[in-house]
């Protein structure tokens, strides 16, 4: 019982003298080297058998005191160490097919560089038609509930022109009435110039007012209904504008709406001045239009390059047309504006992923790395170029890995209830 009295004493000393960093003040420090070598002696074992039944506090608190000072190089290494040695976030097979997930092992492969900019859809000139007023009138279309975007083949009833409860009366009527006058004087005077009534030159005065008269009359009656004038659409498309609403007055001559064929469109892209020097590199784009979330590419829509300015196309804005022709999947619609990625020279050995594999926390990008059938790992990366469809990374893979390609949120959210510590045991 003294012994252990005598080693709890000790053991109880030892910590004060910790405790105070080891200043007793010169007495303590005047103990004999034999005396504590003969202390340590005659306690060693006794020491060693009471931590072992009892787990002593020295040596807990030796334990533990190491604990913490591992963790706290781990705060220090910060998202290094993170980085090499990530926590495992656990996410069973029934997870990950509930999830949708999918992985994709990386590798290194030609990347194309980018220009990424703005641009709009278009319809070529040569393939749209302007639907004209054929007569004066009130405007009425052939459904009232038409839009834009409707499909017209050719020949299909538009819209009509009526004109009869005009104050000035029905300009048609009045085309009919000069026409037939005009006939009337014209074949009494080829009856009076051969004898010699009728002089020539006024014979050929009647005759030119008479053709007149023939040429309005005919254009005005052309596609003339009993309702009025008829109008149609000229080619096969889809209606793409309405230039006058319904009821409105219409003068001849008036565009009433345009006609467009949409088998080819067209993408036009407005690209900076900087990027002037890349043009010449440019042989495709892909682009998503600003109403969807679908990515178009010409490769894929049998598209071609057809021209890049050499100049900039408005002086006040400074920005480069590049124009590109494709095929229109049925879709795409002609007037909208969109996201353009124009795709130049290849470069080789780049690590590229697909966009949807990012998940963005305070303007940081992480990515999710299968470490094994159920277990992942959260990755800081650097991003680089951007086609739309997949990013370049420039740090934080090195191929061979495997990434979440789909799911990735879900991933994302397991980890906050499922970490597995991985890489360390205490």
């Amino acid at each position: 019982m003294k012994r252990k009295l005598q080693t709890a004493a000790c053991v109880c000393a030892a910590l004060i003298f910790a405790a105070c960093g080891g200043k007793q003040g010169n007495h303590a420090h005047e103990h004999s080297h034999e005396h504590h070598t003969h202390t340590e002696e005659h306690h060693a074992h006794e020491e060693h058998s009471h931590a072992e039944d009892g787990h002593s506090h020295a040596k807990h608190s030796h334990e533990g005191h190491s604990h913490e000072a591992h963790a706290h190089a781990e705060e220090a290494h910060g998202h290094d160490h993170d980085h090499a040695h990530g926590e495992g976030i656990a996410f069973t097979k029934q997870q990950a097919a509930a999830a949708g997930l999918k992985v994709e092992t990386v590798t290194k492969a030609p990347f194309s560089g980018v220009i990424k900019t703005a641009g709009h859809i278009q319809a070529p000139k040569g393939n749209e038609a302007v639907v004209v007023a054929t007569s004066a009138g009130v405007l009425y279309y052939t459904d009232p509930s038409i839009a834009e975007g409707v499909a017209l083949g050719t020949g299909k009833a538009l819209a009509g022109i009526s004109a009869k409860k005009l104050q000035d009366g029905d300009p048609l009527l009045k085309a009919k009435l000069a026409y037939e006058t005009a006939l009337a004087e014209y074949e009494r005077a080829q009856r009076l110039v051969d004898d010699k009534i009728v002089s020539a030159k006024e014979f050929e005065q009647i005759r030119l007012r008479y053709e007149t008269a023939k040429t309005t009359y005919e254009g005005q009656a052309q596609g003339m209904t009993e309702k009025g004038a008829s109008l149609t659409s000229p080619i096969s498309g889809y209606l793409k504008q309405l230039l006058v609403p319904n009821g409105a007055y219409v003068e001849v001559g008036q565009p009433v709406a345009v006609i467009t064929q949409t088998r080819r469109l067209q993408l036009k892209a407005e690209v900076s001045e900087r990027d002037y020097a890349l043009l010449s590199k440019v042989s495709a784009a892909n682009f998503r239009p600003a109403y969807t979330d679908r990515l178009y590419k010409t490769a894929d829509l049998n598209g071609r390059l057809v021209a890049y300015g050499k100049a900039a196309a408005d002086e006040a804005s400074h920005y480069i047309p590049v124009t590109f022709e494709f095929d229109n999947v049925g879709d795409i619609i002609a007037g909208s504006y969109a996201e353009v990625y124009l795709l130049t020279s290849p470069e080789e050995g780049v690590i590229a992923i697909p966009i949807s594999a990012l998940t963005e926390e305070q303007g940081l990008y992480y990515i999710y790395v299968q470490l094994c059938e159920e277990e992942y790992e959260k990755r800081g990366v650097t991003l680089g170029s951007r086609d739309g469809e997949r990013v370049e990374i420039l740090h934080g893979l090195h191929g061979g890995e495997r990434v979440v390609t789909q799911g990735a949120y879900q991933v994302k959210l397991a980890s906050v209830t499922t970490a597995i510590p991985h890489g360390h045991s205490h």
